[in-house]
């Protein structure tokens, strides 16, 4: 139930076109009940001469048999059916028989008419709060995803996730359409049919609505069970969108593997298991159709013999009334088939909501302490004062003899404009150090201090606003060149951009495209060679023009003619700046104010180029001396 109620919450804002909906809704329920109970006098009309002629004051019914004695209840509403069947007749059969007939036509079409245009303005407006509540929920859990942090995502897959924003909500959409437009509609439905029954003969009425406890007991157990496989059905979609995101984003290694048949097998196996488990959950929400309706015939069957019986033998009905019960009655089949199909989506879509809510129900392991202090700049230091981190929920590959921690009493001091280099072996934990700063993870102990203030304790868009990154895996949209120079600025001017671009030595190779900086690039930047995408993202950060510059490994995947000129934009976006470099390349960091060598989480080394070099049989010496065959 709190599932239904937190959907529900999303609707608070469409509540003028819900009720709207609701509003017409009930006007469409009374007009197709009229349009079902206008038969009755067509019929009259059309083949009992006797009645037609002589008007309502011609029905006769059959007194009660002797000894029988009628409830007072039941007498009441006998009253009131006789008066109403006689008001309206007074209004119908007025004139010859052909002027009825006419006066029933023309009525016929007004129902009609206004039926079908509540109808339409009915599902119009559900529809619009269906689509509004859809937007805001994917805009809240796409929100959501951005405050939580980089852990989450170490932790859980790229296409699950996507398919928890499309596929999970798209079958909470049904819920939503199910809810509001079948729980509302059908129901009330249900109602004016009853009362049309009820009105010709309670008798019959309550010999039809026998059913509905075993239809009910049937749909909930039914139910029960779509519950359980549509959330195992919505887990395999993830699996198969997983599967389908990592092969599309790594096809070069795909086809460079030869690996298209293993993928596709893969592929095929996620989509196999995804058929049997959809093959289930169709096989139960498909019975549920025949088995209402055999149950809903078999007590039609039951109102017919018994019904025909009050026509043929007792007299108690008149033939056009008992076609009109029977019409009513049919009626009532589609909206209570309806509503079986209704509780069963509901039990689906609750499914795939639980899966949508724990991803919004996720805390951001990284936020904001009440009244966090708001940098306006960055002026003295950056200091690591005893950190230790290791990473959430994951063991360590450092070895067992270095326990689970990623970084061990961390101790340095930066000072404004110095320029620190990280250097040491592969999974060192350089990379995972400098995602301290920009407050990409907390330390487990110690702290990690900007001009005095801990980390932890300044507000976390401040601090990033003072820091640009540049890494060896480059990060661009699916925009222009443009575009993705001035990501995160509002309202710059493009003799900015261009002055960026310049600076970062991409200017030549931007003018030279047909569209100039308006330029698509592709998903990723595909459409741009490795050493041009590193000098976009150097533009970026330029342009930015932080105070605090962060390098991992930014030139290292880079032929020597792109290296060198992304190098020199480097130098270029380093002057004035307190940076911080990670090279396997020891030729571009000898000129580093300070030098970390860190190897297995901690700092064994830390001085000069020439300071480092001077230290016999120290690692930064025989690094050093195999990257230069020394």
């Amino acid at each position: 139930m709190n599932i239904y109620i937190r959907i529900f919450s999303y609707v608070k804002p469409y509540w003028k076109h819900l009720s709207a909906s609701i509003i017409f809704t009930i006007f469409f329920s009374i007009f197709s009940g009229l349009s079902i109970y206008l038969t009755i006098p067509l019929l009259e009309t059309l083949f009992d001469q006797d009645y037609a002629e002589g008007g309502p004051q011609a029905v006769e019914r059959a007194d009660p048999a002797p000894g029988e004695e009628t409830p007072p209840v039941v007498g009441r509403f006998e009253q009131f059916r006789e008066s109403l069947s006689l008001w309206f007749a007074s209004i119908v059969f007025t004139g010859d028989q052909f002027e009825a007939l006419f006066r029933i036509c023309v009525i016929i079409l007004t129902v009609f008419f206004l039926k079908n245009i509540t109808g339409f303005l009915q599902s119009y407006m559900l529809a619009f709060v269906e689509q509004g509540v859809v937007k805001d929920l994917r805009d809240a859990i796409f929100g959501h995803l951005h405050k939580l942090s980089l852990s989450y995502f170490s932790n859980e897959r790229t296409g699950d996730l996507i398919s928890r924003i499309t596929n999970d909500v798209t079958i909470v959409q049904h819920s939503i359409g199910a809810s509001f437009l079948n729980l509302v509609r059908e129901p009330l439905l249900v109602l004016v049919f009853l009362m049309i029954a009820l009105m010709i003969s309670w008798q019959l009425t309550l010999i039809s609505i026998a059913v509905i406890p075993v239809t009910m007991l049937f749909i909930r157990l039914i139910g029960k069970r779509l519950k359980r496989d549509t959330g195992k059905s919505q887990q395999k979609m993830a699996d198969i969108t997983s599967v389908l995101q990592e092969t599309i984003s790594g096809v070069k290694i795909v086809k460079a593997f030869g690996m298209e048949k293993f993928e596709t097998k893969k592929f095929t196996e996620q989509t196999r298991q995804y058929f049997k488990r959809m093959l289930k959950i169709a096989r139960m929400r498909h019975l549920a159709h025949p088995v209402t309706e055999f149950l809903s015939v078999m007590a039609g069957v039951v109102i017919i013999y018994y019904g025909g019986r009050q026509v043929l033998e007792l007299g108690t009905l008149r033939p056009a009334e008992f076609m009109g019960f029977l019409f009513a009655i049919f009626q009532m089949m589609p909206p209570m088939k309806n509503l079986t199909s209704v509780f069963n989506r509901m039990q689906e879509s609750a499914a795939a909501a639980a899966r949508v809510f724990t991803v919004m129900d996720t805390e951001p392991s990284i936020k904001n302490r009440e009244n966090a202090i708001v940098l306006d700049g960055f002026y003295d230091t950056i200091e690591f004062q005893n950190v230790t981190f290791t990473y959430p929920l994951k063991s360590s590959l450092l070895g067992p003899d270095n326990g689970n921690a990623v970084l061990k009493d961390i101790n340095f001091t930066v000072k404004k404009g110095e320029v620190v280099a990280l250097v040491g072996p592969s999974g060192s934990g350089k990379t995972t150090l400098i995602d301290l700063i920009p407050r990409f993870y907390d330390p487990v102990q110690g702290s990690v201090v900007i001009d005095g203030f801990d980390l932890r304790d300044v507000e976390i868009k401040s601090l990033r606003r003072l820091i640009g990154i540049v890494t060896q895996e480059t990060i661009l949209f699916n925009d222009t060149v443009r575009n993705n120079i001035a990501y995160g600025l509002d309202d710059c001017s493009d003799e900015a951009i261009f002055e960026a671009a310049r600076a970062a030595n991409a200017d030549i190779f931007i003018k030279a495209f047909p569209e100039g900086y308006d330029t698509a690039i592709g998903d990723r930047g595909v459409r741009l060679s490795g050493g041009q995408r590193q000098r976009v993202s150097i533009a970026r950060a330029l342009l930015k023009n932080p105070p605090i510059m962060i390098l991992d490994e930014a030139t290292s995947a880079l032929d020597s003619e792109s290296e060198i000129l992304v190098q020199e934009a480097i130098d270029k976006l380093m002057q004035n700046r307190t940076s911080f470099v990670i090279a396997h390349r020891l030729s571009t960091v000898r000129n580093a104010d300070m030098i970390l060598v860190i190897d297995r989480g901690s700092i064994i080394q830390q001085g000069t180029h020439i300071e480092l070099m001077e230290q016999s049989d120290g690692l930064y010496q025989k690094l050093y001396e195999m990257q230069f065959h020394i």
